[in-house]
């Protein structure tokens, strides 16, 4: 297949960016400019901005050669479409949502989804409803019945919402990963968090039993893509290793009584992102 200006297509491919807000919260004292350098440096081919981002943001990332996506949250059906416009006429390539507050009921739950879709074909911006607490997608048994309702929805996953938050090992991982097939066949952006059955983010201990579940997540979601998509098209994956101030980050006292975080987010961030490219590599051979 080629483009409109005579090049190529490239295959189906994997692009991991960098949240931002999590960045923020890491206590780094250098410039927004040294941050992007970093980011850049790290081997991230985009951010992920939790705010609008400024003109002058948008045109450092675009000189240093990342791509930008946003995220939002829209509460009202007549919120969707300022939000597309926003997002397609600042250069934004995609976005993620969290949708309602999750008090909504089927019919309001519904409209909201329609203004999305709606929205998203309108401005030609793609927007990914979000597994995420306090959204109409807070739960596995609610989500799969809308993504079969509606088939063109395309999701982010954020499944330590879920796997903690519904304690998905509780009653049986493989079982509760079947049920949400529907879900990750549609899963198009993932923010990159691990949590285990009690806590919702922390330290990524390689042979531990909940960080294969999640490599078995995001795998099964790279495969689905592969196999839907066409030359061109994108995943991304989203590190979003959040800070202590709301409740993400643990924090434990050192030997002086001082709160430390358990570990250093931007090496987890950068692990996270390696076992993400991984599984993506895994899916790939699969999918050959």
């Amino acid at each position: 297949m080629s483009s409109a200006n005579g090049g190529s297509l490239p295959d189906p491919q994997l692009r991991v960016y960098m949240n931002l807000m999590a960045l923020d919260s890491m206590g780094l004292r250098n410039s927004f400019h040294q941050r992007l350098e970093t980011i850049s440096a790290a081997g991230f081919s985009g951010v992920q901005f939790a705010t609008i981002a400024d003109r002058e943001e948008l045109d450092l990332c675009t000189s240093l050669g990342l791509r930008v996506a946003g995220s939002g949250r829209i509460n009202l059906p007549e919120e969707s479409l300022p939000f597309a416009e926003r997002m397609a006429g600042d250069g934004y390539e995609c976005a993620t949502l969290h949708v309602g507050w999750g008090l909504e009921d089927d019919d309001e739950a519904a409209h909201l989804i329609e203004s999305v879709l709606k929205a998203a074909q309108r401005w030609r911006i793609p927007l990914y409803l979000e597994t995420h607490r306090a959204t109409i997608f807070q739960d596995m048994w609610r989500t799969v019945g809308f993504v079969r309702r509606f088939p063109e929805i395309r999701i982010n996953g954020d499944f330590s919402h879920w796997y903690t938050g519904q304690e998905m090992v509780y009653g049986g991982f493989e079982k509760k990963f079947a049920f949400i097939r529907p879900v990750l066949e549609r899963v198009r952006f993932l923010h990159g968090r691990i949590g285990n059955p009690g806590c919702m983010q922390v330290s990524v201990e390689p042979d531990a039993e909940y960080v294969g579940h999640f490599k078995q997540l995001w795998t099964a979601a790279f495969r689905h893509f592969l196999r839907a998509a066409r030359r061109g098209d994108a995943i991304y994956f989203v590190p979003e290793l959040l800070g202590p101030d709301i409740y993400y980050a643990r924090t434990f006292p050192d030997r002086n009584g001082v709160a430390v975080e358990e570990n250093d987010r931007w090496e987890q961030s950068l692990l996270l992102k390696r076992m993400a490219e991984e599984c993506f590599q895994n899916a790939k051979a699969w999918a050959a």
